[in-house]
């Protein structure tokens, strides 16, 4: 049964931070809610209220992690981590809301998809949820579809794939259709951008070639390819007046793209996750093909040692806006389904526990970001592009109790013997965080304590994320009045 708050919570003597400022405060949770924010708020000690002290400590909105896939169908087997698994290891690191993507097959109906998997979800999160729709075939019946998920089911955002060919890849001439819809009806196009037919005849001229480890999965996937596909997507978008939402950029080039289609006024968002920020491709050329395989995601891992900086600082000037973590897990006989093809060597890598950590050191500890972009890449961007602000991503009165007491001078080393997923292996293996959650609370009940999750299976709830959010229409609707069509009459 979920979880009810049974008291009130005070967090006493924290600095509070927002994505705008950083102010010393104690906030009083009840019901659930946050309550009130001040400083030394009085209380009465009568055994209903709990104190956590956060002196020396930083008071934050739980994190928002908006790319993740539990128990997710793909590629001939299910992603190990089920929404139980995958949301509970999200609270071990201070997530606590994620947007899961809904993937039917072609021919599928989308609503059927997404009763699918709230179905799977709703028994078993234990923290709050979204989920976007992945749109992987086009008719009428689709649009009308889409249109039904948006005023009936709270979903604002649909995923293109252009990547994956003969499964789930969708021309252009379907992504303009699934853009204009998006555009009608208030929501926020995705896409996973990748060139798919040429990267269908790589792999095949790698297997030809006797590259068959999965060295041939990146080589297969060079930086051009998600380059062409992102400044296609943006220009499909741009022709549509449509806002369009890049996941997972991998490299250099497409994160420059989507700077540079920014600066030119154009509606397009960026989101980068914590594999590209903390990881690199040379592992898919180590001679252990276990360790090779467990990186295996697409877009790959990048070689050149100097993307994850180069992402990082694109973060802190704004030019990217999000980080998640594509959070789709495979244990090491899955990974094995493609010991002698890489093309069915599982996609997919871990991440939700590890993000919030990996940030920090590699963004705050490092100088590249502050405190409050730290908040606003984990959390509150994510919160006003899927229209779920100020209820998630912020510490305001009123607004959910998700919030995460980081200690930054907190230390630990990365190990899967330790992290709370069900996969065997973790690509951050050994890597030293300094940074974490000492105290997770959602929906005001503690989650986390000390390391320690205390977190209840079913206590999670469905999170609607309405349309035409205003960090993301503003613009659109302007840009729809003033763009007409030109006639020229003549004699």
């Amino acid at each position: 049964m979920p979880a009810t708050p049974s008291k009130r919570i005070l967090i006493r003597g924290g600095q509070v931070v927002n994505d705008d400022r950083a102010f010393l405060a104690d906030v009083l949770v009840e019901n659930g809610l946050i309550k009130e924010i001040g400083e030394q708020i009085s209380i009465s000690e009568d055994g209903q209220i709990e104190v956590i002290d956060a002196t020396g400590k930083f008071v934050i909105p739980g994190g928002i992690d908006p790319h993740t896939h539990f128990q997710l169908p793909f590629m001939g087997t299910v992603s190990i981590d089920d929404f139980y698994i995958g949301t509970r290891a999200a609270l071990a690191g201070g997530t606590t809301t994620i947007i899961d993507f809904v993937i039917p097959p072609k021919g599928q109906s989308l609503v059927e998809g997404y009763h699918q998997w709230r179905k799977w979800a709703d028994e078993k999160v234990c923290c709050d949820y979204g989920l976007h729709i992945g749109v992987t075939w086009w008719s009428e019946q689709v649009k009308a579809d889409m249109e039904t998920l948006v005023r009936d089911h709270g979903v604002n955002s649909f995923k293109m794939f252009m990547a994956y060919k003969g499964s789930i890849q969708v021309t252009d001439s379907e992504m303009i259709g699934i853009m204009n819809t998006c555009r009608e009806i208030g929501a926020l196009a995705q896409v996973h951008a990748e060139n798919g037919d040429i990267i269908d005849e790589n792999q095949n001229r790698l297997i030809a070639a006797g590259v068959t480890g999965p060295e041939g999965h990146p080589q297969s996937r060079p930086e051009e390819v998600e380059h062409e596909a992102t400044k296609r997507a943006i220009m499909l978008a741009d022709q549509t007046n449509c806002p369009l939402y890049v996941v997972h950029v991998m490299s250099k080039q497409a994160a420059r793209e989507i700077s540079d289609a920014r600066r030119e006024g154009r509606v397009v968002f960026g989101e980068t996750i914590a594999a590209a920020l903390a990881s690199n491709g040379s592992h898919y050329y180590d001679k252990c093909w276990r360790h090779a395989a467990a990186h295996v995601l697409s877009p790959p891992l990048r070689r050149d040692p100097t993307t994850a900086g180069a992402l990082m600082d694109l973060l802190s000037n704004g030019d990217l806006q999000t980080t998640g973590t594509d959070h789709c897990t495979f244990n090491s006989e899955q990974k094995s389904m493609g010991k002698n093809d890489f093309r069915r060597i599982p996609n997919g890598i871990n991440g939700v526990e590890e993000r919030m950590p990996l940030i920090w050191e590699k963004g705050v500890r490092t100088g590249k970001l502050d405190v409050t972009q730290f908040v606003a890449v984990t959390s509150t961007n994510a919160a006003k592009l899927f229209n779920i602000y100020p209820k998630k991503g912020r510490i305001e009165v009123g607004s959910d109790a998700d919030i995460v007491v980081w200690d930054p001078e907190s230390c630990s080393t990365i190990s899967a013997a330790q992290h709370h997923t069900a996969g065997d292996f973790n690509i951050f293996e050994g890597m030293t965080v300094h940074g974490g959650p000492a105290v997770v609370i959602t929906k005001g009940v503690v989650a986390v304590r000390n390391g320690k999750v205390e977190a209840v299976k079913g206590s999670g709830r469905y999170l609607e994320t309405n349309a035409y959010s205003p960090a993301v229409y503003g613009r659109i609707n302007q840009r729809a009045k003033i763009h007409k069509w030109e006639k020229v009459e003549r004699s």
